[in-house]
């Protein structure tokens, strides 16, 4: 029996070997199926490189075929790089008899890197084509790419080889950036950022001691990776937008899908004695700390209607510092949207703080006055006051108000803060605020709505107007702010937050 088995399975393969014909492949007849008919490879800075798309190509017919030529319409001079199927061609430009079999389909990925000289002058366009065989056979898939000129700002690099560094304090290592040039040969006055074209940024761009670095409005400012700002003892930074102008300062991936990823950045530090300091009409993104200050002067800076979105710490990081803010938004933060810590003095009026990361332990606002050192001490500082007027505090967590007081002489050390005509995300579920005496004030139903219906347009879209049914309408005081961040006037109606509320359109 077990004979009459193996010889069975022996004339099988016999039999199925003796059918397999050797794959040939007959030349392309024109008849490839594309993903897409154009590739638009969205906008780039000159000479950076762009991320990679993909264009999926089919064989629906029954035939093997092989393609003579599957190359890009410029040649080797081409700006634009693929690889076909995982082969690179000659200089990822130019590829012979490619096979693709019957029914199958094959990958194509594409980038470019182009400077503004490559583009076509009136529109700025950098175009191309992927070709397909040649003559009668000849198909094509265009490429077209946005080459969008901007001043790089970077540090410079000596002839002995080493590179621009900054020593910061705290830091032990020397940091990989340079100091603004009111002088440089290519960019001119470093410390005027106008809004005639966008500004790049490589490394950490630093603000000495007795320079101002001016904003304009409408400019544009792109961080690269572990870049950003920093303002250094006795330097002044003015970012002073306008309603209808606005600055922005984000990260250098232009892609859509990058729009709203935090952490793209670093932070905008403004440094312990930093001096006359004014941000308005300023919206801050994707950073990993969008905004850092530290002890300012000792006076209070001033920061009005600014957008803080999508940073991967915190969004307004205070330690000891002064800021007086009115009609600020922010949302979304890995730790909280606004950290108010190590002491300081601080007053909000409509603002919005929101905070709907993902986790469990993330909060709106954070309230504290001391670290801990290395043994486990509380080092105190003052709070002098925490005021919040006409603001919300809401977010995905069961509690979004966190208060930290140091038990070191808190007479001395601490003021309570103020909540004042506010609406405050806090269940507290688990009862573990119940005998704290720093959280009374969240039952007074005159001055604090605990929880209720804000009624935010798209949180998701950072869109936190508020609806027809949020119980923050009309629900405030006048506090002195007589517009909202859009510049729409209060008229004596003071919602809670930076904006007004409206009626949402239909969807």
């Amino acid at each position: 029996m077990r004979k009459l088995i193996f010889l069975f399975f022996v004339g099988l393969a016999i039999t199925v070997s003796s059918c397999r014909q050797d794959f040939v492949f007959e030349p392309s007849t024109g008849d490839l199926v594309f993903s897409k008919d154009t590739i638009y490879l969205d906008t780039v800075f000159a000479n950076i490189g762009s991320s990679t798309y993909t264009l999926k190509v089919y064989n629906k017919s029954s035939k093997d075929i092989k393609i003579p030529t599957i190359q890009l319409g410029k040649g080797l001079t081409s700006k634009y790089r693929m690889t076909v199927d995982g082969m690179t061609g000659e200089n990822n430009r130019i590829f012979h008899d490619v096979e693709l079999l019957a029914k199958d389909s094959m990958y194509i990925f594409i980038e470019t890197t182009a400077g503004i000289g490559d583009a076509n002058p009136s529109d700025f366009l950098y175009t191309d084509q992927i070709e397909f065989d040649s003559g009668a056979n000849l198909q094509k898939v265009e490429l077209v790419t946005l080459i969008q000129d901007a001043y790089f700002l970077y540090p410079k690099r000596f002839s002995n080889g080493t590179t621009e560094t900054l020593n910061i304090d705290g830091i032990d290592e020397p940091v990989y950036g340079f100091f603004l040039d009111e002088n440089d040969p290519v960019n001119g006055n470093e410390y005027n950022w106008g809004n005639d074209k966008p500004y790049v940024v490589y490394g950490y761009a630093a603000v000495p001691g007795g320079k101002t670095l001016t904003v304009q409005p409408g400019a544009r400012v792109h961080f690269h990776a572990d870049s950003g700002l920093i303002v250094g003892n006795g330097a002044s930074f003015k970012a002073n937008g306008t309603l209808e102008n606005n600055i922005i300062f984000e990260g250098d991936r232009l892609e859509p899908g990058f729009s709203d990823v935090a952490g793209q950045w670093q932070t905008i530090w403004l440094t312990a004695g930093s001096t006359n300091n004014e941000i308005k009409n300023v919206i801050i993104k994707n950073a990993i700390v969008g905004l850092n200050i530290d002890s300012n002067d000792g006076n209070f800076m001033t920061i009005k209607n600014t957008q803080i979105y999508n940073s991967s710490l915190i969004g307004l990081y205070a330690k000891t510092a002064k800021i007086q803010g009115e009609n600020l938004v922010i949302n979304y933060a890995g730790v909280a949207s606004l950290a108010c810590t190590l002491g300081g003095s601080y007053e909000f009026k409509h603002c919005t703080f929101n905070n709907n990361w993902s986790s469990s332990k993330q909060v709106a606002v954070l309230v504290d006055n001391f670290y801990k050192d290395a043994n486990d001490d509380e080092v105190p500082y003052v709070l002098e006051q925490a005021n919040f007027r006409n603001c919300i505090i809401f977010g995905s967590n069961q509690v979004e108000l966190l208060i930290n007081k140091s038990i070191v002489n808190p007479e001395v050390n601490w003021t309570t803060p103020i909540f004042s005509k506010c609406q405050i995300k806090f269940n507290n579920t688990n009862n573990q605020f119940t005998n704290n005496p720093d959280y009374t004030f969240i039952n007074d139903a005159t001055e604090i709505i605990k929880n209720g219906i804000v009624d935010f347009q798209d949180i998701s879209k950072n869109k936190l107007f508020i609806g027809a049914d949020s119980e923050s309408k009309n629900f405030g005081v006048d506090v002195g702010v007589p517009f909202d961040i859009l510049g729409n006037p209060r008229n004596g109606v003071f919602d809670l937050g930076a904006y007004n509320s409206i009626i949402f359109p239909a969807d």
